[in-house]
Protein backbone atom coordinates (compact mmCIF):
# COMPACT_ATOMS: atom_id res chain seq x y z
CA UNK A 1 0.00 0.00 0.00
CA UNK A 2 1.35 3.44 -0.98
CA UNK A 3 2.29 5.65 1.96
CA UNK A 4 0.03 8.69 2.56
CA UNK A 5 1.85 11.99 2.25
CA UNK A 6 0.84 15.35 3.71
CA UNK A 7 2.36 18.82 3.67
CA UNK A 8 2.55 21.16 6.65
CA UNK A 9 3.06 24.91 6.16
CA UNK A 10 3.37 26.56 9.58
CA UNK A 11 3.90 30.34 9.70
CA UNK A 12 5.97 31.66 12.62
CA UNK A 13 5.95 35.24 13.89
CA UNK A 14 9.70 35.66 13.51
CA UNK A 15 11.40 36.63 10.27
CA UNK A 16 14.49 38.55 11.39
CA UNK A 17 16.48 36.38 13.79
CA UNK A 18 18.20 33.49 11.94
CA UNK A 19 19.11 31.81 15.23
CA UNK A 20 15.47 31.53 16.32
CA UNK A 21 14.35 30.38 12.87
CA UNK A 22 17.15 27.84 12.80
CA UNK A 23 16.14 26.33 16.15
CA UNK A 24 12.52 25.98 15.00
CA UNK A 25 13.48 24.28 11.73
CA UNK A 26 15.99 22.06 13.56
CA UNK A 27 13.11 20.82 15.73
CA UNK A 28 11.21 19.91 12.56
CA UNK A 29 14.18 18.12 11.00
CA UNK A 30 14.76 16.12 14.18
CA UNK A 31 11.78 13.93 13.28
CA UNK A 32 12.61 10.83 11.22
CA UNK A 33 10.67 10.65 7.96
CA UNK A 34 10.03 14.39 7.58
CA UNK A 35 11.52 16.35 4.68
CA UNK A 36 12.03 20.09 5.19
CA UNK A 37 11.43 21.65 1.77
CA UNK A 38 11.52 25.40 2.25
CA UNK A 39 12.21 28.11 4.82
CA UNK A 40 11.08 31.56 3.66
CA UNK A 41 11.72 34.39 6.16
CA UNK A 42 10.46 37.93 5.54
CA UNK A 43 12.07 40.86 7.31
CA UNK A 44 9.29 43.38 6.65
CA UNK A 45 6.53 40.94 7.61
CA UNK A 46 8.67 39.58 10.49
CA UNK A 47 7.30 36.17 9.57
CA UNK A 48 8.74 32.88 8.34
CA UNK A 49 6.83 30.38 6.21
CA UNK A 50 8.14 26.83 6.60
CA UNK A 51 7.18 23.92 4.34
CA UNK A 52 7.77 20.26 5.15
CA UNK A 53 6.27 16.97 4.00
CA UNK A 54 6.10 13.38 5.14
CA UNK A 55 3.79 10.61 6.34
CA UNK A 56 1.02 11.84 8.67
CA UNK A 57 2.31 10.89 12.12
CA UNK A 58 5.90 12.15 11.62
CA UNK A 59 4.47 15.43 10.26
CA UNK A 60 2.20 15.80 13.30
CA UNK A 61 5.14 15.14 15.62
CA UNK A 62 7.31 17.69 13.78
CA UNK A 63 4.56 20.32 14.00
CA UNK A 64 4.21 19.75 17.76
CA UNK A 65 7.97 20.11 18.25
CA UNK A 66 8.02 23.27 16.14
CA UNK A 67 5.12 24.73 18.14
CA UNK A 68 6.90 23.95 21.39
CA UNK A 69 10.09 25.64 20.17
CA UNK A 70 8.19 28.70 18.89
CA UNK A 71 6.41 29.06 22.24
CA UNK A 72 9.79 28.93 23.94
CA UNK A 73 11.61 31.43 21.68
CA UNK A 74 9.09 33.89 20.19
CA UNK A 75 7.66 36.67 22.37
CA UNK A 76 4.57 38.23 20.81
CA UNK A 77 4.78 41.21 23.17
CA UNK A 78 7.71 42.47 21.11
CA UNK A 79 6.47 41.45 17.67
CA UNK A 80 5.88 44.02 14.94
CA UNK A 81 5.36 43.24 11.25
CA UNK A 82 3.33 43.97 8.15
CA UNK A 83 1.44 40.66 8.12
CA UNK A 84 -1.70 39.97 10.21
CA UNK A 85 -0.80 37.69 13.15
CA UNK A 86 -1.98 36.54 16.56
CA UNK A 87 0.50 33.94 17.74
CA UNK A 88 4.08 32.68 17.85
CA UNK A 89 3.11 29.75 15.64
CA UNK A 90 0.53 31.87 13.88
CA UNK A 91 -1.03 29.26 11.61
CA UNK A 92 -0.35 25.59 11.00
CA UNK A 93 -2.27 24.15 8.04
CA UNK A 94 -2.09 20.53 6.86
CA UNK A 95 -2.46 19.82 3.15
CA UNK A 96 -3.11 16.47 1.42
CA UNK A 97 -0.36 15.62 -1.08
CA UNK A 98 -0.80 11.96 -2.04
CA UNK A 99 -2.81 8.87 -1.09
CA UNK A 100 -4.91 10.59 1.56
CA UNK A 101 -8.34 12.23 1.63
CA UNK A 102 -9.29 15.63 2.97
CA UNK A 103 -11.48 13.97 5.60
CA UNK A 104 -8.43 12.10 6.87
CA UNK A 105 -6.42 15.33 6.95
CA UNK A 106 -9.19 17.02 8.95
CA UNK A 107 -8.92 14.25 11.55
CA UNK A 108 -5.13 14.77 11.64
CA UNK A 109 -5.58 18.53 12.12
CA UNK A 110 -7.83 17.87 15.11
CA UNK A 111 -5.23 15.48 16.47
CA UNK A 112 -2.52 18.12 16.04
CA UNK A 113 -4.56 20.80 17.80
CA UNK A 114 -5.27 18.45 20.70
CA UNK A 115 -1.58 17.68 21.10
CA UNK A 116 -0.56 21.34 20.91
CA UNK A 117 -3.05 22.11 23.65
CA UNK A 118 -2.36 19.12 25.91
CA UNK A 119 1.42 18.79 25.49
CA UNK A 120 2.58 22.35 24.74
CA UNK A 121 -0.10 24.52 26.34
CA UNK A 122 -0.92 26.40 23.13
CA UNK A 123 -4.53 27.54 22.64
CA UNK A 124 -6.11 27.98 19.24
CA UNK A 125 -8.81 27.58 16.64
CA UNK A 126 -9.53 25.12 13.85
CA UNK A 127 -10.09 26.72 10.43
CA UNK A 128 -10.85 25.87 6.78
CA UNK A 129 -11.98 22.23 6.41
CA UNK A 130 -11.00 21.51 10.03
CA UNK A 131 -13.35 24.20 11.41
CA UNK A 132 -15.90 22.88 13.91
CA UNK A 133 -18.05 26.00 13.56
CA UNK A 134 -18.91 27.60 10.19
CA UNK A 135 -17.94 31.11 11.30
CA UNK A 136 -14.41 29.87 11.99
CA UNK A 137 -13.78 28.41 8.55
CA UNK A 138 -12.27 31.68 7.28
CA UNK A 139 -8.81 32.29 8.73
CA UNK A 140 -9.35 36.06 8.58
CA UNK A 141 -12.37 35.71 10.89
CA UNK A 142 -10.34 33.66 13.38
CA UNK A 143 -7.53 36.21 13.32
CA UNK A 144 -9.74 39.33 13.40
CA UNK A 145 -8.43 41.78 15.98
CA UNK A 146 -5.01 40.12 15.74
CA UNK A 147 -2.76 39.67 18.78
CA UNK A 148 -3.74 43.01 20.32
CA UNK A 149 -7.40 42.01 20.40
CA UNK A 150 -6.88 38.63 22.05
CA UNK A 151 -7.50 39.59 25.71
CA UNK A 152 -11.04 40.71 24.89
CA UNK A 153 -11.67 38.03 22.28
CA UNK A 154 -10.79 35.15 24.59
CA UNK A 155 -13.32 36.41 27.15
CA UNK A 156 -16.11 36.27 24.54
CA UNK A 157 -18.00 32.92 24.82
CA UNK A 158 -18.46 32.95 21.03
CA UNK A 159 -14.68 32.83 20.63
CA UNK A 160 -13.78 30.19 23.18
CA UNK A 161 -10.79 28.34 21.75
CA UNK A 162 -11.17 24.90 20.14
CA UNK A 163 -8.13 23.50 21.95
CA UNK A 164 -5.68 24.42 24.70
CA UNK A 165 -6.17 26.26 28.00
CA UNK A 166 -8.16 29.08 26.38
CA UNK A 167 -6.56 31.77 28.51
CA UNK A 168 -4.52 34.69 27.22
CA UNK A 169 -0.80 33.89 26.99
CA UNK A 170 0.91 37.26 26.42
CA UNK A 171 4.13 35.76 25.08
CA UNK A 172 2.68 33.02 22.87
CA UNK A 173 -0.73 34.27 21.76
CA UNK A 174 -2.82 31.62 19.99
CA UNK A 175 -2.57 29.58 16.79
CA UNK A 176 -4.88 28.43 14.02
CA UNK A 177 -4.65 24.80 12.89
CA UNK A 178 -6.29 23.97 9.60
CA UNK A 179 -6.83 21.44 6.85
CA UNK A 180 -6.92 23.02 3.44
CA UNK A 181 -6.29 22.56 -0.25
CA UNK A 182 -2.96 23.57 -1.68
CA UNK A 183 -2.61 27.33 -1.23
CA UNK A 184 -0.16 29.47 -3.14
CA UNK A 185 1.13 32.56 -1.34
CA UNK A 186 2.05 34.95 -4.11
CA UNK A 187 3.06 38.61 -4.14
CA UNK A 188 2.85 40.92 -7.16
CA UNK A 189 5.38 43.77 -7.26
CA UNK A 190 4.39 47.34 -8.16
CA UNK A 191 6.38 50.37 -9.26
CA UNK A 192 5.10 52.38 -6.30
CA UNK A 193 5.74 52.76 -2.61
CA UNK A 194 2.07 53.54 -1.86
CA UNK A 195 0.31 50.97 0.31
CA UNK A 196 -3.00 52.73 -0.41
CA UNK A 197 -2.60 52.25 -4.16
CA UNK A 198 -1.50 48.63 -3.72
CA UNK A 199 -4.56 48.06 -1.55
CA UNK A 200 -6.78 49.56 -4.24
CA UNK A 201 -5.59 46.97 -6.75
CA UNK A 202 -5.89 44.21 -4.12
CA UNK A 203 -9.52 45.18 -3.49
CA UNK A 204 -10.15 45.26 -7.25
CA UNK A 205 -9.10 41.63 -7.67
CA UNK A 206 -9.90 39.81 -4.43
CA UNK A 207 -13.12 37.82 -4.16
CA UNK A 208 -14.26 39.76 -1.10
CA UNK A 209 -13.80 43.07 -2.93
CA UNK A 210 -14.53 46.31 -1.07
CA UNK A 211 -17.39 48.04 0.72
CA UNK A 212 -19.64 49.80 -1.77
CA UNK A 213 -19.97 53.54 -1.13
CA UNK A 214 -22.77 55.91 -2.04
CA UNK A 215 -20.63 58.08 -4.29
CA UNK A 216 -18.33 55.25 -5.44
CA UNK A 217 -15.22 56.72 -3.83
CA UNK A 218 -12.98 54.86 -1.35
CA UNK A 219 -13.71 55.84 2.24
CA UNK A 220 -17.06 57.39 1.30
CA UNK A 221 -20.38 56.77 2.98
CA UNK A 222 -21.10 53.01 2.82
CA UNK A 223 -24.17 51.58 1.16
CA UNK A 224 -26.13 49.59 3.78
CA UNK A 225 -28.43 46.59 3.32
CA UNK A 226 -31.86 46.12 4.90
CA UNK A 227 -30.19 45.00 8.13
CA UNK A 228 -27.95 48.06 8.32
CA UNK A 229 -24.83 46.14 7.29
CA UNK A 230 -22.36 47.42 4.67
CA UNK A 231 -22.83 46.05 1.17
CA UNK A 232 -19.73 44.49 -0.31
CA UNK A 233 -18.85 44.84 -3.99
CA UNK A 234 -17.03 41.65 -5.07
CA UNK A 235 -13.68 41.78 -6.81
CA UNK A 236 -12.91 40.22 -10.18
CA UNK A 237 -11.28 36.93 -9.10
CA UNK A 238 -12.77 34.00 -7.25
CA UNK A 239 -10.80 32.00 -4.63
CA UNK A 240 -8.45 34.97 -4.13
CA UNK A 241 -7.56 36.83 -0.93
CA UNK A 242 -5.41 39.94 -1.24
CA UNK A 243 -4.12 43.01 0.57
CA UNK A 244 -1.60 45.71 -0.29
CA UNK A 245 1.51 46.48 1.72
CA UNK A 246 4.88 48.22 1.53
CA UNK A 247 8.06 46.14 1.80
CA UNK A 248 10.91 48.32 3.03
CA UNK A 249 13.43 45.54 2.31
CA UNK A 250 12.81 46.00 -1.43
CA UNK A 251 11.51 49.59 -1.39
CA UNK A 252 8.28 48.68 -3.20
CA UNK A 253 4.62 48.08 -2.53
CA UNK A 254 3.18 44.65 -3.26
CA UNK A 255 -0.20 43.05 -3.73
CA UNK A 256 -0.02 40.11 -1.32
CA UNK A 257 -2.23 37.31 -2.64
CA UNK A 258 -3.41 33.95 -1.37
CA UNK A 259 -4.64 31.74 -4.20
CA UNK A 260 -6.86 29.24 -2.40
CA UNK A 261 -7.95 27.17 -5.40
CA UNK A 262 -5.66 27.05 -8.43
CA UNK A 263 -8.38 25.29 -10.40
CA UNK A 264 -10.54 28.42 -10.07
CA UNK A 265 -7.89 31.15 -10.34
CA UNK A 266 -4.43 30.03 -11.50
CA UNK A 267 -1.28 32.05 -10.86
CA UNK A 268 -1.06 33.40 -14.41
CA UNK A 269 -4.66 34.63 -14.36
CA UNK A 270 -4.07 36.47 -11.07
CA UNK A 271 -0.87 38.03 -12.46
CA UNK A 272 -2.48 39.26 -15.67
CA UNK A 273 -5.48 40.65 -13.80
CA UNK A 274 -3.11 42.55 -11.47
CA UNK A 275 -1.36 43.95 -14.53
CA UNK A 276 -4.67 45.07 -16.04
CA UNK A 277 -6.01 46.62 -12.85
CA UNK A 278 -2.70 48.28 -11.97
CA UNK A 279 -2.42 49.86 -15.41
CA UNK A 280 -5.94 51.26 -15.06
CA UNK A 281 -4.73 53.04 -11.90
CA UNK A 282 -1.56 54.39 -13.49
CA UNK A 283 0.66 51.74 -11.94
CA UNK A 284 2.90 49.10 -13.48
CA UNK A 285 3.55 45.53 -12.37
CA UNK A 286 7.30 44.89 -12.39
CA UNK A 287 7.30 41.21 -11.45
CA UNK A 288 6.17 38.85 -8.74
CA UNK A 289 7.37 36.72 -5.85
CA UNK A 290 6.47 33.22 -4.70
CA UNK A 291 6.34 32.71 -0.92
CA UNK A 292 6.93 29.06 -0.08
CA UNK A 293 6.38 26.51 -2.83
CA UNK A 294 3.94 25.82 -5.65
CA UNK A 295 2.95 22.66 -7.54
CA UNK A 296 4.73 21.93 -10.81
CA UNK A 297 1.50 22.03 -12.81
CA UNK A 298 0.87 25.63 -11.75
CA UNK A 299 4.03 26.76 -13.52
CA UNK A 300 3.53 24.44 -16.51
CA UNK A 301 0.04 25.85 -16.99
CA UNK A 302 1.46 29.38 -16.78
CA UNK A 303 4.10 28.55 -19.38
CA UNK A 304 1.45 27.20 -21.76
CA UNK A 305 -0.73 30.26 -21.15
CA UNK A 306 2.00 32.71 -22.09
CA UNK A 307 3.12 30.64 -25.10
CA UNK A 308 -0.48 30.58 -26.31
CA UNK A 309 -0.61 34.37 -26.07
CA UNK A 310 2.51 34.47 -28.25
CA UNK A 311 0.93 31.98 -30.71
CA UNK A 312 3.81 29.61 -30.08
CA UNK A 313 3.75 25.82 -29.89
CA UNK A 314 2.99 24.38 -26.45
CA UNK A 315 4.68 21.04 -27.08
CA UNK A 316 8.00 22.00 -25.53
CA UNK A 317 9.84 20.51 -22.56
CA UNK A 318 8.79 21.13 -18.98
CA UNK A 319 12.08 22.97 -18.50
CA UNK A 320 11.21 25.38 -21.32
CA UNK A 321 7.66 25.86 -20.01
CA UNK A 322 9.03 26.72 -16.57
CA UNK A 323 11.53 29.16 -18.10
CA UNK A 324 8.75 30.93 -20.03
CA UNK A 325 6.55 31.08 -16.91
CA UNK A 326 9.32 32.47 -14.69
CA UNK A 327 10.22 35.14 -17.25
CA UNK A 328 6.61 36.08 -17.98
CA UNK A 329 5.59 36.29 -14.32
CA UNK A 330 8.77 38.13 -13.38
CA UNK A 331 9.51 35.62 -10.63
CA UNK A 332 13.16 36.64 -10.68
CA UNK A 333 12.39 40.33 -10.14
CA UNK A 334 13.56 40.49 -6.51
CA UNK A 335 15.96 37.50 -6.34
CA UNK A 336 16.77 34.45 -8.47
CA UNK A 337 13.98 31.88 -8.82
CA UNK A 338 15.32 28.35 -8.31
CA UNK A 339 12.87 25.65 -9.52
CA UNK A 340 14.56 22.96 -7.44
CA UNK A 341 13.74 24.97 -4.31
CA UNK A 342 10.36 26.50 -5.18
CA UNK A 343 8.51 23.73 -7.04
CA UNK A 344 7.25 21.14 -4.59
CA UNK A 345 7.86 18.04 -6.74
CA UNK A 346 11.38 19.18 -7.61
CA UNK A 347 12.15 20.09 -4.02
CA UNK A 348 11.11 16.64 -2.80
CA UNK A 349 13.24 14.99 -5.50
CA UNK A 350 16.23 17.22 -4.73
CA UNK A 351 16.03 16.42 -1.02
CA UNK A 352 15.78 12.71 -1.77
CA UNK A 353 18.79 12.90 -4.08
CA UNK A 354 20.72 14.76 -1.38
CA UNK A 355 20.01 11.98 1.11
CA UNK A 356 21.27 9.37 -1.37
CA UNK A 357 24.43 11.36 -2.02
CA UNK A 358 26.26 11.80 -5.33
CA UNK A 359 26.28 8.72 -7.56
CA UNK A 360 29.54 7.87 -9.38
CA UNK A 361 29.44 7.69 -13.16
CA UNK A 362 29.65 4.15 -14.51
CA UNK A 363 32.68 5.08 -16.60
CA UNK A 364 34.55 6.19 -13.46
CA UNK A 365 34.45 2.86 -11.65
CA UNK A 366 34.96 -0.78 -12.47
CA UNK A 367 32.02 -2.51 -14.13
CA UNK A 368 29.63 -3.90 -11.52
CA UNK A 369 31.22 -1.93 -8.68
CA UNK A 370 28.14 0.14 -7.83
CA UNK A 371 24.38 -0.16 -7.84
CA UNK A 372 22.46 0.94 -10.94
CA UNK A 373 21.48 4.63 -10.97
CA UNK A 374 18.22 5.57 -9.26
CA UNK A 375 16.85 6.77 -12.60
CA UNK A 376 18.26 5.82 -15.98
CA UNK A 377 16.62 8.82 -17.60
CA UNK A 378 18.47 11.17 -15.23
CA UNK A 379 21.89 9.77 -16.17
CA UNK A 380 24.12 10.96 -19.02
CA UNK A 381 23.66 9.01 -22.24
CA UNK A 382 27.09 7.41 -22.04
CA UNK A 383 26.35 6.15 -18.50
CA UNK A 384 23.05 4.68 -19.74
CA UNK A 385 25.00 2.82 -22.44
CA UNK A 386 27.60 1.63 -19.93
CA UNK A 387 24.88 0.42 -17.57
CA UNK A 388 23.13 -1.43 -20.39
CA UNK A 389 26.39 -3.07 -21.49
CA UNK A 390 27.29 -4.24 -17.96
CA UNK A 391 26.94 -7.76 -16.62
CA UNK A 392 23.67 -6.82 -14.90
CA UNK A 393 20.60 -8.11 -16.84
CA UNK A 394 18.77 -4.82 -16.27
CA UNK A 395 18.31 -2.44 -17.96
CA UNK A 396 17.55 -4.70 -20.87
CA UNK A 397 15.57 -4.80 -24.07
CA UNK A 398 12.41 -3.37 -22.55
CA UNK A 399 14.09 -0.22 -21.21
CA UNK A 400 16.10 0.21 -24.40
CA UNK A 401 12.91 -0.14 -26.47
CA UNK A 402 11.27 2.57 -24.34
CA UNK A 403 14.31 4.81 -24.82
CA UNK A 404 14.27 4.27 -28.61
CA UNK A 405 10.55 5.06 -28.62
CA UNK A 406 11.11 8.23 -26.58
CA UNK A 407 13.70 9.44 -29.07
CA UNK A 408 11.35 8.72 -31.96
CA UNK A 409 8.47 10.58 -30.32
CA UNK A 410 10.82 13.48 -29.54
CA UNK A 411 11.82 13.70 -33.23
CA UNK A 412 8.19 13.82 -34.32
CA UNK A 413 7.56 16.52 -31.69
CA UNK A 414 10.52 18.52 -32.99
CA UNK A 415 9.05 18.57 -36.50
CA UNK A 416 5.70 19.75 -35.12
CA UNK A 417 7.37 22.53 -33.12
CA UNK A 418 9.43 23.68 -36.10
CA UNK A 419 6.33 23.64 -38.29
CA UNK A 420 4.39 25.74 -35.76
CA UNK A 421 7.08 28.42 -35.98
CA UNK A 422 7.57 28.44 -39.76
CA UNK A 423 7.30 31.87 -41.30
CA UNK A 424 4.14 32.16 -43.35
CA UNK A 425 2.37 29.36 -41.46
CA UNK A 426 1.23 31.58 -38.57
CA UNK A 427 -2.42 30.66 -39.09
CA UNK A 428 -1.53 26.97 -38.53
CA UNK A 429 0.37 27.30 -35.25
CA UNK A 430 -2.43 25.78 -33.16
CA UNK A 431 -2.72 22.78 -35.48
CA UNK A 432 0.97 21.97 -35.15
CA UNK A 433 1.01 22.86 -31.45
CA UNK A 434 -1.64 20.20 -30.79
CA UNK A 435 0.50 17.60 -32.57
CA UNK A 436 3.57 18.75 -30.62
CA UNK A 437 1.68 18.36 -27.33
CA UNK A 438 0.64 14.85 -28.32
CA UNK A 439 4.25 14.00 -29.19
CA UNK A 440 5.43 15.41 -25.86
CA UNK A 441 2.86 13.31 -24.01
CA UNK A 442 4.23 10.22 -25.75
CA UNK A 443 7.92 10.89 -25.19
CA UNK A 444 7.36 11.81 -21.55
CA UNK A 445 5.41 8.57 -20.99
CA UNK A 446 8.11 6.52 -22.74
CA UNK A 447 10.82 8.13 -20.64
CA UNK A 448 8.98 7.06 -17.50
CA UNK A 449 8.69 3.55 -18.93
CA UNK A 450 12.48 3.30 -19.27
CA UNK A 451 12.70 3.10 -15.48
CA UNK A 452 9.38 1.30 -15.00
CA UNK A 453 10.50 -1.60 -17.17
CA UNK A 454 13.73 -2.02 -15.20
CA UNK A 455 11.80 -1.76 -11.92
CA UNK A 456 9.36 -4.43 -13.10
CA UNK A 457 12.24 -6.76 -14.03
CA UNK A 458 13.92 -6.20 -10.65
CA UNK A 459 10.63 -6.95 -8.87
CA UNK A 460 10.40 -10.22 -10.80
CA UNK A 461 13.94 -11.19 -9.80
CA UNK A 462 13.16 -10.34 -6.17
CA UNK A 463 10.12 -12.64 -6.21
CA UNK A 464 12.34 -15.59 -7.13
CA UNK A 465 14.35 -14.91 -3.98
CA UNK A 466 11.40 -15.36 -1.62
CA UNK A 467 11.56 -18.27 0.86
CA UNK A 468 10.14 -21.61 -0.28
CA UNK A 469 10.59 -23.93 2.70
CA UNK A 470 7.03 -24.52 3.91
CA UNK A 471 3.95 -25.16 1.79
CA UNK A 472 2.60 -21.72 2.73
CA UNK A 473 5.87 -20.06 1.71
CA UNK A 474 5.87 -21.96 -1.59
CA UNK A 475 2.32 -20.83 -2.32
CA UNK A 476 3.10 -17.20 -1.43
CA UNK A 477 6.25 -17.31 -3.58
CA UNK A 478 4.35 -18.74 -6.55
CA UNK A 479 1.67 -16.05 -6.25
CA UNK A 480 4.31 -13.31 -6.03
CA UNK A 481 6.15 -14.66 -9.09
CA UNK A 482 2.96 -14.71 -11.14
CA UNK A 483 2.07 -11.14 -10.13
CA UNK A 484 5.60 -9.90 -10.85
CA UNK A 485 5.64 -11.68 -14.22
CA UNK A 486 2.46 -9.90 -15.21
CA UNK A 487 4.10 -6.64 -14.16
CA UNK A 488 7.11 -7.44 -16.34
CA UNK A 489 4.71 -7.91 -19.26
CA UNK A 490 2.54 -4.87 -18.63
CA UNK A 491 5.49 -2.44 -18.80
CA UNK A 492 6.64 -3.39 -22.34
CA UNK A 493 3.00 -3.70 -23.41
CA UNK A 494 2.57 -0.07 -22.42
CA UNK A 495 5.75 0.80 -24.35
CA UNK A 496 4.19 -0.76 -27.44
CA UNK A 497 0.97 1.18 -27.00
CA UNK A 498 2.57 4.60 -26.48
CA UNK A 499 5.19 4.15 -29.23
CA UNK A 500 2.38 3.19 -31.62
CA UNK A 501 0.44 6.31 -30.62
CA UNK A 502 3.51 8.45 -31.34
CA UNK A 503 3.54 7.17 -34.93
CA UNK A 504 0.38 9.17 -35.62
CA UNK A 505 2.37 12.33 -34.91
CA UNK A 506 5.18 11.13 -37.20
CA UNK A 507 2.67 10.33 -39.95
CA UNK A 508 1.05 13.74 -39.79
CA UNK A 509 4.44 15.47 -39.85
CA UNK A 510 5.55 13.34 -42.79
CA UNK A 511 2.47 14.47 -44.68
CA UNK A 512 2.05 18.13 -43.69
CA UNK A 513 5.05 19.15 -41.58
CA UNK A 514 8.02 21.33 -42.42
CA UNK A 515 9.47 20.03 -45.72
CA UNK A 516 13.06 20.51 -44.56
CA UNK A 517 12.43 18.16 -41.62
CA UNK A 518 10.54 15.39 -43.38
CA UNK A 519 13.50 13.02 -42.98
CA UNK A 520 13.21 13.46 -39.21
CA UNK A 521 9.59 12.33 -39.39
CA UNK A 522 10.82 9.22 -41.21
CA UNK A 523 13.43 8.49 -38.55
CA UNK A 524 10.74 8.99 -35.89
CA UNK A 525 8.66 6.30 -37.57
CA UNK A 526 11.59 3.89 -37.78
CA UNK A 527 12.42 4.41 -34.11
CA UNK A 528 8.80 3.98 -33.02
CA UNK A 529 8.41 0.79 -35.05
CA UNK A 530 11.61 -0.58 -33.49
CA UNK A 531 10.32 0.30 -30.01
CA UNK A 532 7.08 -1.57 -30.69
CA UNK A 533 8.84 -4.65 -32.04
CA UNK A 534 11.51 -4.65 -29.32
CA UNK A 535 8.96 -4.35 -26.52
CA UNK A 536 6.92 -7.13 -28.16
CA UNK A 537 9.88 -9.49 -27.78
CA UNK A 538 9.89 -8.74 -24.04
CA UNK A 539 6.17 -9.46 -23.81
CA UNK A 540 6.59 -12.81 -25.55
CA UNK A 541 9.59 -14.03 -23.53
CA UNK A 542 7.72 -13.47 -20.25
CA UNK A 543 4.40 -14.79 -21.55
CA UNK A 544 5.55 -18.42 -21.35
CA UNK A 545 5.67 -18.23 -17.53
CA UNK A 546 2.11 -16.94 -17.01
CA UNK A 547 -0.40 -19.51 -15.80
CA UNK A 548 -3.46 -17.32 -16.39
CA UNK A 549 -4.18 -18.52 -19.94
CA UNK A 550 -7.13 -16.21 -20.65
CA UNK A 551 -5.14 -13.16 -19.56
CA UNK A 552 -2.01 -13.99 -21.55
CA UNK A 553 -3.97 -14.99 -24.66
CA UNK A 554 -5.59 -11.56 -24.65
CA UNK A 555 -2.19 -9.87 -24.14
CA UNK A 556 -0.59 -11.80 -27.00
CA UNK A 557 -3.49 -11.02 -29.31
CA UNK A 558 -3.32 -7.29 -28.55
CA UNK A 559 0.47 -7.10 -28.77
CA UNK A 560 0.55 -8.94 -32.11
CA UNK A 561 -2.04 -6.52 -33.48
CA UNK A 562 0.01 -3.52 -32.28
CA UNK A 563 3.12 -4.85 -34.00
CA UNK A 564 1.20 -5.45 -37.22
CA UNK A 565 -0.19 -1.90 -37.08
CA UNK A 566 3.26 -0.40 -36.36
CA UNK A 567 4.76 -2.11 -39.40
CA UNK A 568 1.84 -0.94 -41.51
CA UNK A 569 2.23 2.66 -40.29
CA UNK A 570 5.97 2.55 -40.92
CA UNK A 571 5.33 1.68 -44.58
CA UNK A 572 2.72 4.43 -44.90
CA UNK A 573 4.99 7.06 -43.34
CA UNK A 574 8.02 6.16 -45.43
CA UNK A 575 5.83 6.26 -48.55
CA UNK A 576 4.93 9.85 -47.58
CA UNK A 577 8.54 10.77 -46.79
CA UNK A 578 10.29 9.50 -49.91
CA UNK A 579 8.57 11.78 -52.48
CA UNK A 580 9.27 14.85 -50.30
CA UNK A 581 13.01 14.20 -49.96
CA UNK A 582 13.71 15.74 -53.37
CA UNK A 583 16.06 12.99 -54.57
Amino acid sequence: MTTPLIECVPNFSEGRDPAVIGQITAAIESVEGVTLLDVDPGRATNRTVVTFVGPPQPVIEAAVRAGRKAKELVDMRRHKGEHPRFGAMDVCPLVPVANITMDEVVSLAHQLGQRLGDEVGISGYFYEYAARRPERRNLAACRAGEYEGLPAKLKDPDWKTDFGPGTFDPACGVTAVGARDFLVAYNVNLNTTSTRRANAVAFDIREKGRIRTVDGTPGGKPVLDDHGQPVWEPGSLKAVKAIGWYIAEYGIAQISINLTNLGVTPVHVAFDECCRRAEARGLRVTGSELVGLMPLNALLDAGRYFLRKQRRSLGVSDKELIKIAVKSLGLGDLYPFRPEEKIIEYAIAAKAAGRRGPQPARSEVASGAEAPPASLTRTPLDDFVWETASESPAPGGGSVSAAIGAMGAALATMVANLSAHKQGWDDRWEEFSRWAEEGKRCHDALLRLVDEDTAAFNALMASFGLPKGTDAEKAARSTAIQAATKGAIEAPLRVMQVALESMQVARQMAETGLPASVSDAGVAALAARSAVMGAHLNVKINARSVKDKAWIDDVLRRSAEMERRAQELEREILALVEPRLGT
